[in-house]
């Protein structure tokens, strides 16, 4: 298959490093910090993790004592959904333990964590990696969802490491892969097996973050991904001047996404799924809102806009949650006799008769397409697929019926066209930015020098991403240090926290300062296709909620 010659081009690209992994690998030394403390949950963390927690972080600096490297068998999984940068990652891996001792082999288990289970593997090759740099996707070697959380999946993943002579394990991927490193890394040691475990940090979502790791990988081109068909939206619409755009964004449990894309393209009507819980909204109320806006902008003639929705923004509405929470519990108590049932109606007789009535009156409030699609299949953990419930759909029903009432009463003579959107897929493979590509290779070269000086449950750290990339700092951060416990099915598990929009960083507040100026005055800016070639404040910039999180 002949390739695009912006791939041929990209592949040759060579990424930016922090200067100490620039120097010579064997002249790199590891400066050991104060011992780590979880943020909560100190003793239940310490009882759990008795090897790995309470581990100093590290930091890469130069050398005095060069140090030579005996050849050693590492193995990488990629974990979860994509992201760009993941092959990167890889590259950086492979480049540092081939510049280590060339005799050297990396495994790429196959189909994510199965793929050790299932001692499913390929051996990487020069060819190999050269024909995946700087690409998106993680086709190089596949992923997967297979959580390695059971003493017999652990006992298995042991067991294949040692009969290729695997002595560490890169695990790549978001919250939920990094957790189960950890506490995998906790049963190498307890149970005496040669075996380390190092993570990478990985998600579009953003959600993985906090002081050691000031971003996920593959959240930057995400971002740039749908702020470039955000900005080609705003322009149509201010072109065509008509229609009202509602795009829903990815980001289940986090609103990183959508507030970085409102950021870069200043959109009409931005919602952030974490503020409507904090202060109670209702959904009536949120219709409301936009149905203010909209009709204040007809005034103007401007009968046109572009609503952004998080993906997850239903979970945080106070009444849809509750009513959420008790479909997850009815279907699963009731789930077999409820399937039984063919006729729709019957079927949401059998829903409405058994929900609270604060539940029954938000249940029979929305439209029957969406009513149908809060009970579709559920997930693997019997829970609503949120991401198959097109809110977008049901704020653009709901305003304009809002709006329609408005016309009856005289309040409103505009006009309400809509069009509906969900960007996901889209944002997830692209060719990593410059910066994803400069990180993650980074995380990935780095990730093998936390192996040679004897990390174990430990996460790739690349710190000080505001700067020029030569600045970068590069180290590591026990996993453990950012976890603590949850109520997981029914059970108290150690995890690592999830980082939501905070409501007083500087991100969100620069936005609250700005958001009615966007409201009620046409502020649109259109960022445009991602740069990969030109000055470094064109091509390498981060993301504005890194800059924001980082201003002096």
């Amino acid at each position: 298959m002949k390739n695009s010659i912006l791939q041929e081009i990209r592949y040759k690209y060579s990424p930016k490093l922090p200067a100490i992994l620039r120097e010579d690998i064997h002249m790199i030394g590891a400066r050991h910090g104060a011992p780590s403390r979880s943020e909560s949950d100190h003793e239940a963390l310490q009882s759990q993790f008795s090897h790995t927690y309470g581990l100093p972080g590290i930091i890469f600096e130069k050398s005095e004592t060069k140090r030579a490297f005996d050849p050693i068998h590492v193995a990488v999984i990629l974990s979860g959904g994509q992201a760009p940068g993941g092959h990167n990652v890889i590259c950086g891996l492979f480049d540092a333990l081939k510049h280590a001792n060339k005799a050297s082999k990396l495994f790429g288990f196959k189909g994510g964590p199965s793929g050790i289970l299932n001692d499913d593997f390929l051996i990487l090759t020069d060819e190999i990696v050269d024909s995946y740099r700087n690409t998106g996707g993680f086709d190089m070697i596949g992923s997967g969802r297979t959580k390695l959380e059971t003493n017999e999946q652990f006992a298995r993943c042991a067991q294949v490491c040692e009969e290729h002579d695997i002595t560490a394990l890169v695990i790549i991927g978001g919250d939920d892969s990094n957790t189960n490193a950890a506490v995998l890394a906790e049963y190498f040691a307890s149970h005496n097996h040669a075996i380390q475990v190092v993570g990478c940090p990985k998600t579009i979502d953003g959600d993985l973050k906090n002081e050691s790791i000031e971003i996920s990988f593959g959240f930057d081109t995400a971002v740039k991904t749908y702020s470039e068909l955000i900005g080609n939206i705003e322009r149509d619409a201010n072109s065509a001047r008509k229609y009202w755009h509602f795009i829903k964004l990815m980001g289940r449990s986090a609103s990183h996404i959508t507030l970085e894309c409102a950021l870069q393209t200043q959109p009409t009507i931005t919602l952030i799924s974490e503020e409507i819980e904090k202060e109670g909204t209702t959904l009536q109320e949120i219709v409301d809102y936009i149905a203010a806006i909209v009709a204040k902008r007809s005034e103007s003639n401007e009968n046109f806009g572009v609503v952004l929705v998080p993906e997850g923004l239903i979970e945080f509405i106070p009444e849809m949650k509750l009513l959420i929470g008790e479909l997850n519990t009815l279907l699963a108590k009731d789930g077999n006799r409820y399937g039984t049932i063919q006729d729709w109606d019957d079927r949401q007789t059998f829903i409405i008769e058994r929900l609270s009535k604060v539940s029954c009156d938000a249940f029979q409030s929305l439209p029957v397409e969406i009513r149908k699609q809060l009970l579709m299949d559920r997930d693997p953990h019997g829970n609503v697929q949120v991401s198959r419930i097109e809110t977008e759909r049901l704020l653009a029903h709901m305003v304009s019926h809002t709006l329609e009432q408005m016309k009856h009463e005289g309040s409103y003579r505009g006009k309400f066209s809509t069009n509906i959107h969900f960007f996901g897929y889209e944002g997830r493979c692209g060719f990593p930015s410059n910066f994803d590509a400069d990180y993650c290779y980074s995380l990935g070269y780095n990730a093998f020098l936390l192996i040679v000086h004897g990390c174990n449950g430990y996460i790739s750290s690349i710190t000080g991403l505001t700067k020029p990339a030569e600045q970068w700092k590069a180290g590591g951060v026990p996993i453990t240090m950012m976890m603590n416990m949850e109520m997981r099915h029914g059970h108290m598990k150690p995890v690592i926290k999830k980082a939501l929009v905070e409501l007083e960083g500087k991100p969100f507040k620069y936005f609250a300062s700005h958001r009615d100026t966007w409201a009620y005055t046409t502020s649109f800016t259109y960022p445009g296709a991602i740069q990969y070639f030109g000055p470094a404040e064109v091509c390498d910039q981060p993301t504005m909620t890194l800059k924001l999180e980082h201003q002096e």
